[in-house]
């Protein structure tokens, strides 16, 4: 239509002129454009085997090249249903999903006008977050749009999860191409960070609290980077128009939900600092409790400034210049500079896909330990758990067992893959899969050992506190955001900037470079990201349509909460409400822990007899949200009630009639 009243090289110049510019915080956008009209589908993978990952190492900074469109002359294969009723079958041969990447960036100077053919759906750790996303789609906005809106706000009201001071880890889902992408918004060690940084003058690992505290823990953030990237290739909204929701509630005050007062007072799992009790205090100067009126102008004021002027924001000027100086306050200062912060970049990367009962399972690549996710999987795929209950309690035992196996291959093997070779293939290979399945026996022993790979490494034993959030968002077109992020433990360091606390993520990094000699995969390394339990999921069909998007918070156990909600998902077929709230086990090494109350007594009797007494407080408090496509095409979304998350639809009705240009 638009070559009828402007001259076709007038379009043209126009088009290149609406290109954004490159923002801080992203790298390029890939060179390949899209796949030709008449590119068919991946085809299927054998029932046994995985497909072809592209690499054992992730590219740093550049963007795979984009994924195939579906065919143009033909109508989209018909979508396997979802979930099927319980008689039914799952599909026999599972099929490699599209692990594509990215697609290019679009260069346009209008946006598609949304469906709108479906409701959609946020579901959040806090009411408020779920609100600030539907606001924006309601307003022509999509899934990357409402992303931002949604951790704009959980900084707010979910301060001691996440916020812009952390990082996180987001699979999109474009409905259009059927693709999954992966954004790596990890933080990273400042470049003058040292191996030996967490010990002491003897040479012996600080105490964690004492780690987690000081300048040393904060990487450089880069969920405000991740998200701007993910915008300047999918969003529809304008960039600023993402923050209002969080901005007019960070302005007019919002009421202190129970969890945020819990943290501030006695229920944190260490006191909060000096800083975070200032910063949440009442203006008679004492701690905010549950259901007083809130308010944090200084947050408003930040985000007003990275509204306006994207990433720099943060990572450039005076509050970049806050942080730094924050990180080199005692005790144990840290080394962070301002070109640590300048030179920060969001980092896209082919997503994991491996297929899982007909079904594509898709994780973000290292370091998210979502190989270990996949390789769980494998190994229950190839155990009888399919044909028991939730309430048998061998099923609980093959589930625990497999458990073990993955979190000693994790703590051998897993990093970031810029600084070390991390075996992806080879932990998914199904050779090597149905080797470590014989391990899993009929009796619970000691603690397994990481599988032989010929990669002398080290065992890293690092704790990772059980904060972060998750939320999933679903648009009116059936474009999916997955999203894990967080600040480490409560309140991540407990420094504070500008109405926003810093991350202590680098506490995840290995205490000790080395292990009996041989070095550690997960050690510091000036530049590295450290190794992460986040794992968001998106689930697609054999036709690679949206299934499922789900992830919880809860450190290392985090891995365990998703391939819980997987299996009863999947395998039992449960409703994703249902799966979500099955009890949580987690088996690590030679502990066993789980919510033991939510338990048949005859099932932990079962379990005691195979060697699992599970024992309860130890982090059992999983923040699982998700949606999922039901068999008859329609959406429905969950959140665990564990926490004060809630999932929300968006009618139809509601939408706007067309999303606004950039």
């Amino acid at each position: 239509m638009l070559h009828r009243l402007f001259p076709l090289p007038l379009l043209a110049a126009l088009a290149l002129l609406a290109a954004p510019a490159l923002p801080v915080g992203a790298d390029p956008p890939p060179a390949a454009g899209s796949a030709p009209a008449s590119a068919t589908p991946r085809p299927a993978a054998p029932a046994d085997e995985p497909p072809p990952p592209a690499s054992d190492n992730q590219a740093e900074a550049q963007e795979p090249s984009a994924a195939q469109a579906p065919p143009a002359a033909q109508e989209p294969p018909a979508a396997q249903p979802p979930l099927p009723a319980p008689a039914e079958a799952l599909p026999a041969a599972p099929v490699a999903p599209p692990t594509g990447p990215a697609p290019p960036a679009r260069v346009s100077l209008f946006h598609r006008h949304p469906r709108g053919a479906q409701p959609a759906w946020v579901a959040a750790a806090n009411p408020l977050a779920v609100d600030a996303g539907l606001e924006i789609l309601g307003k022509g906005g999509n899934a990357v749009d409402a992303a931002v809106a949604v951790q704009a706000m959980l900084g707010l009201v979910e301060p001691q999860s996440s916020g812009i001071g952390g990082g996180a880890f987001l699979l999109y889902y474009d409905a259009h191409t059927r693709k999954v992408s992966a954004i790596d918004g990890r933080e990273r060690a400042p470049a003058g960070a040292q191996p030996d940084m967490f010990l002491d003058e003897h040479g012996k690992p600080l105490p964690f609290v004492v780690a987690v505290r000081s300048g040393r823990s904060t990487g450089v953030p880069g969920a405000i980077a991740m998200l701007h990237a993910a915008h300047a290739k999918f969003g529809a909204l304008r960039w600023k128009e993402l923050f209002q929701p969080a901005i007019r509630a960070a302005t007019a005050g919002f009421k202190v939900p129970a969890r945020l007062a819990m943290f501030l007072g006695e229920g944190s799992p260490f006191p909060p600092t000096n800083e975070v009790r200032t910063l949440f205090s009442r203006p008679d100067g004492d701690t905010i409790q549950e259901g007083d009126l809130f308010r944090n102008p200084e947050y408003a004021r930040t985000l007003e400034r990275i509204a306006l002027d994207g990433p720099r924001a943060l990572y450039q000027g005076a509050i970049a210049y806050e942080i730094v100086a924050a990180t080199h306050q005692a005790p144990f200062p840290g080394s962070m500079t301002l070109k640590d912060l300048s030179s920060y970049r969001a980092t896209w990367a082919e997503p994991l896909c491996r297929p899982y009962r007909g079904y594509s399972v898709c994780v973000p690549p290292p370091p998210s330990s979502g190989v270990c996710l996949l390789e769980m999987l494998a190994m229950l795929e190839r155990t009888d758990i399919a044909g028991r209950r939730p309430t048998d309690p061998q099923a609980w035992f093959l589930f625990a067992q497999a458990s073990r196996l993955i979190y000693a291959d994790r703590d051998r093997y897993v990093a970031d893959p810029r600084f070390v070779p991390v075996p992806v293939e080879r932990l998914l290979d199904p050779a090597y899969v149905r080797l470590r399945v014989q391990l899993i026996g009929q009796h619970a022993g000691a603690a397994p050992p990481p599988g032989d790979l010929s990669m002398p490494r080290g065992r890293d034993a690092t704790a990772e506190s059980a904060g972060t959030s998750h939320f999933v968002i679903v648009d009116a077109d059936g474009n999916a955001v997955s999203m894990t992020t967080t600040v480490e433990s409560i309140f991540g360091s407990g420094r504070t900037v500008r109405g926003f606390v810093l991350n202590n993520q680098l506490t995840d990094f290995s205490f000790v470079p080395t292990d009996a000699g041989r070095a550690v995969a997960n050690a510091v390394q000036g530049g590295k990201r450290p190794r992460s339990s986040m794992s968001p999921v998106i689930v697609l069909d054999r036709a690679g349509n949206f299934v499922a998007a789900l992830g919880s918070p809860g450190g290392s156990a985090i891995l365990e909460y998703n391939a819980k909600v997987l299996v009863g998902l999947l395998t039992w077929k449960l409703s994703l409400k249902q799966a979500i709230e099955l009890p949580n086990l987690i088996a690590r090494g030679d502990t066993f822990s789980g919510e033991i109350a939510k338990f048949p007594p005859a099932l932990l009797a079962g379990l005691h007899e195979r060697g699992i007494e599970l024992k309860s407080g130890h982090a059992e408090n999983s923040g699982l949200h998700g949606v999922v496509r039901l068999a008859d095409g329609s959406y429905e979304g969950a959140a665990d009630s564990r926490r004060e998350g809630v999932a929300r639809m968006l009618p139809v009705h509601a939408g706007a009639k067309h999303a606004g240009a950039k």
